[in-house]
Formats: structure tokens, sequence, C-alpha cells
């Protein structure tokens, strides 16, 4: 996988770069692998040109590897009104309003994914369930948090273990009345959960099914319409599941690699028009996307675009976590994607961020 191949020339680097120098203090710090972008030396990816429209601040974390997954909710009764919600895998989760301005920042764990649903029940009306998965929670494997629809605040909810390994990837669904959160691991386990508020106020979380994939996955949506569950493996390709309580059917229905992904693949997200639903795919390793149409028995591919420098805002390499929502968002009028950079290249230098792309600008670079 290109992750894992290029972090191994990194390591080799550096433990041949110590037996050169001779260094054998003891307490030496250590690499972290989590630490090394996934884009050093990587360049503006190879798919229909797409401009950018925007970009949130960079991440806090410096110019480590932090900045991975965001999420979009939109006001349904004030398309004007809305948040992108952005994980700092190192330290917390940032909020962003429409135009990418920071509007919120909460520290804590070490958040990976994150996925939303709105329409949550609790004791203090609707809200809009937020979740993450988290490996620096002890005993946790993913945290909780609500959105007040009314003041566009996060807090913190609840955090709730899932047995996995290493928690990694993340996505929530609905299924009826049922909110279901579904975790994977970096050995390609997979535990889909029920959560609701309880009582007392606190998250009722329950295990429903465990599945698999043969090597580590990532990135995962949720076809709430149709009840489809969309898992990224991010060497082998994509899968189809059912969104189902019984065992799982799965089948892979774009390969990796292949002209359309280039490993790893990362993010994963859906885009309703209508009755029109498309899947965007991060395909990591050349920095571009790949577009599905997927609200047919089989799916359309439609091209790949890459997102390139625009009104002072750098272009998009070695793409990590995507995010995307159709109809009108802020100043988007049909649709907003948002897509994590992994180097970003304004002012503050080599570090991470999130750009912001106008949804017509993809359909018109893919004839969509």
């Amino acid at each position: 996988m290109f992750r894992r191949h290029l972090r191994d020339t990194y390591v080799t680097l550096f433990i041949a770069t110590l037996l050169v120098g001779g260094c054998t203090k003891t307490g030496a710090a250590k690499t972290d692998l989590e630490e090394m972008s996934d884009s050093r030396g990587m360049t503006v990816g190879v798919g229909k040109p797409v401009p950018a429209a925007a970009e949130t601040p960079s991440v806090g974390t410096g110019d480590k590897d932090a900045a991975d997954d965001p999420e979009i909710w939109v006001d349904p009764k004030n398309p004007a009104r809305g948040v992108i919600i952005g994980t700092d895998k190192k330290a917390g989760l940032y909020v962003y309003d429409l135009a990418g301005k920071q509007l919120q920042y909460l520290p804590g764990g070490m958040p990976n994914n994150v996925d939303l649903r709105g329409g949550f029940k609790t004791a203090a009306g609707e809200r809009v369930l937020v979740a993450a998965s988290d490996r620096g929670r002890p005993g946790a494997g993913a945290a909780l948090f609500l959105l007040d629809p009314a003041t566009l605040k996060l807090t913190l909810w609840g955090e709730v273990p899932v047995d996995l390994a290493e928690p990694y990837g993340l996505c929530l669904a609905r299924r009826g009345a049922a909110f279901l959160v579904i975790v994977n691991g970096t050995d390609g386990q997979v535990r889909q959960h029920t959560v609701s508020a309880g009582a007392d106020g606190k998250p009722v979380f329950k295990e429903e099914r465990r599945f698999s994939v043969p090597t580590q996955p990532e990135g995962c949506v949720a076809d709430d319409v149709a009840g489809r569950l969309y898992l990224g493996e991010e060497g082998a390709g994509i899968w189809r599941f059912d969104l189902g309580s019984g065992p799982a059917k799965g089948q892979i229905i774009a390969a990796a690699p292949s002209e359309m992904l280039k490993p790893d693949v990362e993010g994963l997200t859906l885009l309703r028009e209508g009755a029109i639903t498309w899947l965007i795919a991060s395909s990591q390793g050349d920095s571009a996307f790949a577009v599905w149409r997927v609200d047919g028995p089989a799916p359309q591919y439609r091209g790949r675009f890459s997102v390139v420098a625009n009104g002072g805002v750098d272009g998009v390499t070695g793409t990590d976590g995507v995010a995307a929502i159709g109809g009108q968002v802020g100043a988007f009028p049909q649709g907003l994607v948002v897509m994590q950079d992994d180097v970003d290249e304004g002012a503050a230098g080599a570090r991470q961020n999130f750009k912001l792309v106008d949804w017509r600008e993809v359909k018109k670079a893919l004839g969509l």
C-alpha cells in the first residue's frame, strides 16, 4: 500500500541515519509513523482539474500528520447555516463554518474519522449525533458528540468501548428509527452498533453484528435510503455491503490498484441530487478523486478529478478523508465537497488543512 511503502522507506532511512551516526544513546526519541506526511514528494493529481474554492486554517498540531477526515452538516430549515467538522487525529476536533472559518475547537483524544446524522432524539430535544473513531481515549473506541442545531455548538456526550485492537475508520447510518455506529480496525475487523439516548441521558451502545475484510480498511459511508454500506479496503478497493443486522454480504465494486483507484483507498462519501446518488472516493496514491453513480443496481464509473490551486488556495496532494453534500450549502448553490489536504502550502508552511470545492465545478469537469 502507498502509505505503508512510503513509511517503510522513511523508517529504513531513519535507522540507517542512526547507524551511520553511531547513535547509541538510550532514551532517544522514536519515530512516530503517524507524524510522517503521506504526500512528501507528491504532486497535484492527474484527474480532471477542478479549482479549489476555499480552505480552512491549518490544524494546530504543526507539521505532523494530523488532519484526516471532514464531515458537513447543513440546517434543513436554512441552508445558509451549517458546519464543517474536521479531525486532528493527534489532538481533537475542529468546527468550521461553511466558508472554512474556524468556529470551535474541542481538544481531547485522537479522533481519526468523523461522521454525523441529524434528528437524534435526546431529553433536551433533537440533536445532530456526531461520532469519531478514537485511539486516544483509554477504554474507548469511539467518542460521541452532540451538535445543537440552534447554537451550532458541539459538546462531548460520551466515550464508548469498541471491541477492536485499534479502532480506525468510522461512519454512521440510519436504518428506520435506529442510529448505527460502524467502526473498523487496522486488522480488517468491522463492528456495527446501535446507539440511543438512555433514560439517564447517557449513550446506550450495543454491538449488532461483526464482519471483516482481508486487510486494513478505513473510509466508510452508508446510504441510508438504499440500505447499503461502502467500505474502503486501503490496498484492495471499495466493498459494498448490505446495511442490515444479519450476516454481512459484501462484494468489491471497484478494485485497487486500477485506473480508477491508486492505493491507498482513503475517504468515501455520498452526494445526493434528487434521485441521483454519487459515490466519491479518495485515491491517495495519485492525489485524485474517483466518482461513481450508485443509485442503480450496479455502480457506473464516471471519471476522476483532482483539486488544483485557485485564488491563493493551493491544490490537494496525498488526500485522505472526503465529505460531500448536495443542494444549497451556504454559498454553494448545488453542493459542497470538502477534502483533507496533506500539505497546505500557504503562509503557515507545510501543514495540513481541509479544502472546499464547488460541486458545480466537479460536474462540469466530468460532464455529470
